[in-house]
């Protein structure tokens, strides 16, 4: 690991032109290198996403003709900053898109790529219900990437409620972990924070989760709050609920520090399963 660095999240309200959503969020990237930031997260499908009957429509392009991963490369490289790309559509070979993420370094290359792997199958109730597997081919490789701070884990929204991806990835030698989401109102006033925290603390890690925030063409509504957590589970920055950046300072020691008191990760142990009562039963019987 190295020193203290400055890590921020950008947010935005992504609209269906392309055009428009990085123009904008290239300029608030802009702002959060000029505070400080070395390390600048982007949200879920920032440059594009309309929801309609349920179904999730991003802006998708092959990733060879994406005009999104051009642009924020030339910017990672002009500002010397790494960039979290929180996820573009990008169309896969049977007709569906992957929701993947991209991490480019200070020199505008692509060091990682990650598709995310929990599809937002969900049922909200009042009519609110959404089909991510209609329309995006899940991933399912978990993926570590290594940086001058270290390891940082990726995800992206929804996998934020399955913690065993989380625990491999700190196994794996995460000190942070991402959570570029466009988590929807409902389930971002009930379980987003908590959530955020809970994995910091679950793993002795950084946690940095842009948000969207706002209405999306076709009406769903996203909740905002971009988070940036401490291993402690301290909420270190918070987005609230317009456009913007926030920045906080980033120490890897608090890492080891939180590690130090609590070792949980090295207290797992394997777990074997019974039905309470099926053996207490068979032995009275007998």
């Amino acid at each position: 690991m190295s020193k203290t660095f400055k890590a921020a999240c950008v947010q935005n309200c992504a609209t269906a032109d392309v055009a428009h959503n990085t123009a904008a969020t290239l300029e608030l990237t802009r702002e959060a290198a000029a505070q400080g930031a070395s390390l600048i997260a982007l949200p879920e499908y920032f440059s594009g996403l309309e929801g309609i009957d349920g179904l999730l429509h991003p802006a998708a392009f092959p990733e060879q003709d994406h005009p999104v991963l051009p642009a924020f490369c030339e910017e990672a490289r002009k500002l010397g900053v790494w960039i979290l790309l929180g996820s573009l559509g990008v169309k896969s070979d049977d007709g569906r898109i992957f929701n993947r993420s991209y991490l480019m370094d200070a020199s505008g290359a692509i060091v990682a790529r990650y598709d995310k792997i929990h599809m937002f199958d969900v049922n909200l109730g009042a009519g609110e219900v959404y089909r991510e597997s209609a329309t995006v081919a899940p991933g399912s490789d978990a993926v570590l990437a290594q940086t001058p701070w270290g390891g940082l884990g990726l995800s992206v929204c929804y996998d934020l409620r399955f913690a065993p991806l989380y625990r491999t990835l700190a196994k794996a030698g995460a000190s942070m972990l991402a959570v570029p989401a466009a988590f929807t109102k409902v389930t971002g006033e009930a379980h987003w924070h908590v959530l955020n925290r809970a994995r910091a603390i679950e793993h002795g890690c950084f946690v940095i989760a842009p948000c969207q925030y706002g209405t999306l063409s076709g009406g769903s509504q996203c909740f905002g709050h971009s988070l940036i957590v401490d291993p402690w589970g301290n909420v270190l920055a918070d987005g609230g609920e317009g456009p913007g950046v926030i920045v906080a300072e980033i120490d890897p020691e608090a890492v080891v520090r939180a590690r130090g008191k609590i070792p949980a990760l090295e207290h797992d142990r394997a777990i074997t399963f019974r039905h309470a009562g099926r053996e207490e039963s068979k032995s009275a019987a007998e």
